[in-house]
């Protein structure tokens, strides 16, 4: 556990951070700021799109809701606890400006996937970072790096960590043991993953609408009933982002540093932008796909799930802790468990049970996402040829092995992994996006003459 901590500090240090932030702020430069300047612009082809009935927006409606799977997933419930446990409620802050500069990163390398997409034998596409950088730095090494922490992130971001959260979740609103849910989960997810992407597509679309539109319900009523805290929570969040403890040199206090880093990690793994997962399920979008559009669509979502989902957990919670204090410190509790007991004091147990079920579908649909994700990068390091098959059995082999491991692992060691996997596979795909960066702000600027 020890050396799990040692390495998990040297991943997400300051170096990882500065890669996340430079990457989103360079981008946000590149691109003119234009996930602020042009809210109407992207929010008017892609959301605004499909609520009109717009000729082609429904048709993108199953690869929005496989993206959506993978991210609108335990990171806007338990991620969001775990950083205000962590870091407090000035890591809302940080998730925010995440979010933000994540938006101008999340539309790069979904238009790179998208631009540098490859057939497959079976008339599917092959998508994502590892294409990008193979092709756009003339070799295969950085891709391969890629494809290969992209596995182990499948394993732990994944599996791990959404079983994990169930797990606590049935456990703590059904009091269901940890070794029978994680029979149960691993027997479910066996019987999905086997069906290709389409099954993958049509789960997805059927549970992440029912389950965001009741996480959202609760979480809205809940601030609604304690309307009178919200100025009192904003103006934490705001105060604890910038609140240094008092250090010795003038350096930046502790309290600030938990606030950045735990803001920025949970942000990351909410909604993924910089790990390149967006490029991998956009890649599954029609021959006809525009790398643009799906681009926009990613903007979107990284939007939808950080600055609309994540913000309300996180102002549910502080509202019901008081703000400053409560819940999220000192009460021994952390993650789905946190959340699970702010409604079920709002609701009684019947909160509670609502939270857990909504948990367990996120959590679900992300694991089915994460499988396809991981099947792709498996794709690119054996080809096509007959080792793939064999890779495919063995790596969904070791998913359902993971799967039941995080059911029934210490919380604090799931999340410490998938942390590690997250930046291993985070930092070669930044690097080569910022390399690559010309190629994403030629074709826009034309597009926006």
């Amino acid at each position: 556990m020890y050396m799990v901590r040692v390495i998990h500090d040297a991943v997400w240090g300051n170096w990882l951070l500065a890669l996340f932030l430079g990457a989103g702020i360079c981008f946000t430069i590149r691109l003119r700021g234009f996930q602020a300047r042009s809210v109407r612009g992207w929010w008017g082809e892609t959301a605004g799109a499909l609520l009109k009935g717009k000729e082609g927006a429904r048709g993108q409606l199953l690869t929005v809701c496989t993206a959506l799977a993978a991210t609108v997933g335990t990171g806007n419930i338990a991620g969001v606890a775990t950083a205000l446990a962590a870091g407090g409620p000035g890591a809302v802050f940080w998730m925010w400006a995440a979010a933000f500069l994540g938006m101008a990163t999340a539309y790069a390398e979904t238009y790179l996937g998208l631009c540098f997409r490859r057939k497959r034998a079976d008339g599917s596409y092959l998508c994502g970072p590892f294409l990008y950088l193979e092709e756009g730095l003339g070799s295969r090494v950085p891709g391969g790096v890629y494809a290969l922490f992209c596995v182990l992130a499948s394993l732990g971001m994944g599996s791990m960590v959404q079983a994990n959260s169930i797990s606590e979740s049935a456990g703590c609103a059904f009091s269901l043991p940890p070794f029978g849910v994680g029979a149960v989960v691993t027997a479910l997810v066996m019987a999905v993953i086997f069906g290709g992407i389409r099954r993958i597509s049509d789960l997805a679309a059927r549970l992440v609408p029912f389950s965001a539109g009741l996480y959202m319900a609760l979480c809205l009523t809940v601030i609604l009933g304690y309307y009178d805290r919200v100025p009192a929570v904003f103006g934490e969040i705001l105060s604890g982002a910038f609140r240094p403890e008092s250090a010795a040199g003038g350096v930046l206090g502790y309290g600030m540093k938990q606030a950045v880093r735990f803001g920025v990690a949970r942000g990351v793994f909410s909604n993924e932008a910089g790990l390149g997962s967006l490029a991998v399920l956009h890649g599954s979008a029609g021959e006809d796909a525009s790398p643009r559009q799906q681009g926009l669509w990613a903007v979107f979502e990284v939007f939808f799930d950080t600055i609309v989902s994540c913000t309300l957990t996180a102002l549910a919670v502080l509202c019901v802790s008081g703000g400053g204090s409560g819940l999220y410190a000192g009460s021994g509790m952390d993650g789905s468990a946190m959340v699970t007991a702010c409604f079920a004091h709002c609701f009684g147990r019947i909160g509670g049970w609502l939270t857990a079920v909504s948990m367990c579908l996120f959590a679900f649909a992300t694991i089915i996402a994460w499988f396809y994700l991981g099947q792709q990068a498996v794709c690119y390091l054996t080809g096509d040829g007959r080792w793939f098959r064999a890779a495919c059995l063995f790596y969904g082999a070791l998913y359902l092995c993971a799967v039941f491991f995080g059911c029934v692992a210490r919380m604090e060691l799931v999340w410490q992994l998938s942390d590690i996997f997250n930046g291993l596979m985070a930092a070669p795909n930044l690097l080569g996006l910022l390399i690559l960066s010309g190629k994403v702000k030629r074709p826009f600027e034309k597009e926006m003459r």
